[in-house]
């Protein structure tokens, strides 16, 4: 009997998760053909330097200058797409590479999240896979989980933490007492971290995976336009330890529910209670939590990035391509999707954290305390430690029980308002974990 046909690749980008691919398709080439029923083979690669060392051999495989050429390539079956961004390159091999009739592979969260719907759509006439477990949680089979695993199940929420940058920052945060700026900077010296780090610190990054894991969660097209989004720029020394205080760590989550209502979406930093699994996770691990009405609640932790850890994602899905396993991107095709709507941040209620630094003046508490009892906030309890070096300004710490977001976002406009508040108020959302 002849011996199948190897399922021949071609990577665009050879960057970390590039060359960690091409990496692990040798080391473990025996174990990959066996689960794979053939073998597994890079034939061709594109990337922008020719001359940099990027630890792999390449020799016996075809350069291409320009990555679209590998969506033409007669020797490619399957492209794999690492080059990363929405738009531009990455974008116009994906799309060429589909109109091709070729199988794509992508590890790029912004580019799925922002124009998934139709790349899906794009490769459902073309009858071909479009693959993006490598797109969330690196290592962590999050995609395959949703889309396979409780395919039967009716999800009611899905979420965690996405973005393993904030999730060193605040755990070193936590664990030094240092500030904000300086464990970024310790973030970007180690690696965790880009020169740039606005998609990171700023929400970007897990909004995009947030987008992802709710439209396969809960079977709508994708959308990112709907994702309320806050960093982690505003959190200081002083929330992490007035968080510890109250029994809570401070997490940037990415939560996903479905309402009678519709999709709520929204990524923003939490107070978390300490036993909750979720406030256990630490350093640059990724942990995705999912609830079904069947199998309850699910919680899959690891590394949410990495050469490694990403590598073994993408040839996951170049292990289902080479078996001719054909799964519809989110799940179920283009015109069996619902039309939830999304839900406005406005309509989310729950219970807040809000810190202030007031002038240390007779009468200031029972001045703040009136704002929110015009805007219809119940306290639940309220801490003061000494002074702060600044102007003699005392910080405070006021927890709420559930209450609109409208109704809190009022009353923090009145109070920042006041004269004897003295920066913007921080404002921290507590979710149950």
């Amino acid at each position: 009997m002849a011996s199948p046909a190897s399922l021949r690749v071609g990577i665009a980008g050879l960057g970390t998760v590039g060359a960690g691919t091409v990496s692990l398709l040798r080391a473990n080439a025996a174990l990959i053909e066996a689960r794979a029923g053939r073998p597994v083979v890079v034939t061709a690669i594109s990337a922008r330097d020719r001359s940099r060392d990027r630890g792999i051999a390449l020799d016996g495989l075809r350069w291409h200058d320009d990555p679209l050429a590998l969506a033409n390539d007669r020797d490619v079956d399957v492209v794999v797409e690492l080059i990363g961004g929405a738009e531009g390159p990455a974008r116009r091999l994906v799309e060429h590479a589909l109109g091709n009739g070729r199988p794509v592979v992508t590890a790029n969260k912004a580019l799925i999240a922002v124009h998934g719907a139709t790349l899906a759509a794009s490769a459902e006439r073309a009858g071909v896979a479009l693959a993006f477990e490598a797109a969330v949680a690196g290592g962590i089979p999050v995609i395959k989980a949703l889309r396979e695993g409780l395919a039967a199940d009716r999800l009611l929420r899905i979420g965690g933490i996405l973005n393993g940058t904030c999730n060193y920052i605040l755990t070193a945060m936590r664990e030094s007492g240092r500030g904000f700026d300086e464990v970024l900077q310790e973030a970007q010296a180690l690696g965790y971290a880009e020169a740039d780090p606005s998609t990171d610190v700023d929400g970007i990054d897990a909004a995009h995976k947030l987008a992802i894991l709710a439209a396969l969660a809960f079977g709508r097209p994708v959308d990112f336009s709907s994702v309320h989004v806050e960093g982690i720029r505003s959190i200081g020394a002083l929330d992490i330890g007035f968080a510890n205080e109250l029994g809570y760590r401070i997490k940037l989550l990415g939560i996903a529910r479905h309402t009678e209502r519709g999709v709520e979406t929204r990524v923003h930093p939490c107070l978390v209670p300490i036993a909750a699994p979720i406030a256990q996770v630490d350093g640059v691990f990724n942990a995705v939590v999912a609830e079904g009405e069947f199998v309850g609640r699910l919680m899959l932790e690891g590394r949410g990035a990495g050469a490694g850890p990403t590598a073994t994602a993408v040839v996951a899905d170049l292990i289902d391509i080479a078996r001719g396993s054909l799964v519809p991107a989110w799940g179920a095709s283009s015109g069996a999707l619902s039309a939830l709507v999304s839900v406005p941040m406005s309509e989310r209620s729950g219970d807040f954290y809000l810190r202030l630094s007031v002038l240390d003046r007779p009468g200031v508490i029972a001045e703040i305390a009136g704002v929110l009892r015009d805007c219809g906030v119940s306290l639940r309890s309220m801490l003061q430690h000494g002074r702060e070096a600044a102007e003699g300004a005392v910080p405070i710490v006021l927890v709420t029980h559930e209450t609109s977001e409208a109704a809190m976002q009022a009353a923090l406009e009145k109070i920042a308002a006041l004269d004897v508040v003295l920066p913007r108020p921080t404002m921290l959302r507590i979710e149950p974990g």
